[in-house]
């Protein structure tokens, strides 16, 4: 009886032909993936494996003067009517989805891969990783377009604004109109109560901004804009700015996005049930375990303390 081998089998097995003089680097190399949702958002922590919904509440209250019921809330000496205070509470749920992936491998291939000094197990475990937080990063962003679900770049509740500015040719007061421009309207939607602190750019923009300001170099414009910028001012701190790879061609017509918000779990946050794995399963010769979690939408509190800008 002859068996036969296909390429595809002996890759996954990692055996390979290795010459006399030939130095094989046993380093794993993973693709080659980024992921930031964790350096731009906040996690909601107090959820569970078995939660199936995120829920959060919004308090809003109505409050009619005294005599004049848009006025102040005068009142004399023997008011015998006094004006009182309205109380709404509105709740907000959204499901958490299942995440899952099997790691499995069959007792040969592990003695194989032990021989031949590459851990099969562990860089499936490392690929299962990989493939959770890239799902994580997109669904923290944009959402999914199959369930109908958005993120922090794409939120249809948002109006973008459309800046004309050619940041590759404009000047570094120019871009800090631009910045300050998105961050006033974040400001001026709250009642100028919350003023955002980070702004996220496409790659493209976000690397013009190591420019600097003048022959001299003493300062790129990044820095110039972050210490500048009315943020500054208003939180005390420069502004956060760095690089999405979402935001490129996120706008309308293509155009790149900008996104004006503050990292806050008070404002906006992302549910999400760490990985967990089942017991290891012995089927025949096969070793079976589960990678599970659960994986939320957004959840935008505040949706006025989000800007949008196209075209950056």
């Amino acid at each position: 009886m002859a068996f036969t081998y296909d390429r595809r089998t002996i890759d996954s097995a990692g055996a390979f032909m290795v010459g006399e003089l030939e130095k094989l680097d046993r380093t794993l190399h993973m693709p080659l993936a980024a992921v930031t949702w964790n350096r731009d958002m906040d996690l909601r922590g107090d959820v569970t494996i078995a939660d199936e919904a995120s829920s959060f509440t919004l308090t809003a209250f109505a409050a009619a003067g005294g005599v004049n019921p848009g006025g102040k809330n005068w009142i004399g000496k023997n008011s015998s009517e006094i004006a009182g205070i309205a109380l709404d509470i509105g709740k907000t749920a959204q499901p958490l989805r299942l995440w899952g992936m099997e790691l499995g491998y069959t007792i040969p291939e592990l003695a194989a891969a032990e021989q031949l000094g590459r851990p099969l197990d562990a860089q499936k475990y490392e690929g299962i990783k990989l493939k959770h937080n890239m799902d994580v990063d997109e669904m923290v962003y944009v959402g999914d377009d199959m369930l109908g679900v958005t993120g922090l770049c794409n939120n249809a509740g948002i109006a973008p604004e459309n800046v004309t500015t050619d940041w590759e040719t404009a000047t570094p007061d120019q871009i800090l109109d631009d910045i300050n421009g998105l961050l006033e309207k974040g400001w001026a939607q709250t009642g100028y109560s919350v003023c955002p602190a980070r702004v996220l750019l496409a790659p493209v923009p976000f690397a013009r901004l190591s420019r600097p300001i003048s022959a001299a170099g003493s300062m790129s414009i990044l820095q110039y804009v972050a210490e500048q910028s009315i943020a500054n001012g208003l939180n005390g701190k420069p502004l956060e700015i760095a690089p999405v790879k979402w935001l490129t061609g996120r706008g309308v017509a293509g155009k790149n996005r900008a996104v004006a918000y503050t990292r806050s779990e008070q404002y906006v946050r992302y549910p999400l049930v760490p990985l967990q794995r089942t017991p290891l399963e012995y089927r025949g010769i096969h070793q079976l375990c589960v990678y599970f979690g659960r994986l939320g939408e957004l959840e935008i509190v505040y949706p006025e303390t989000i800007s949008y800008a196209d075209g950056m």
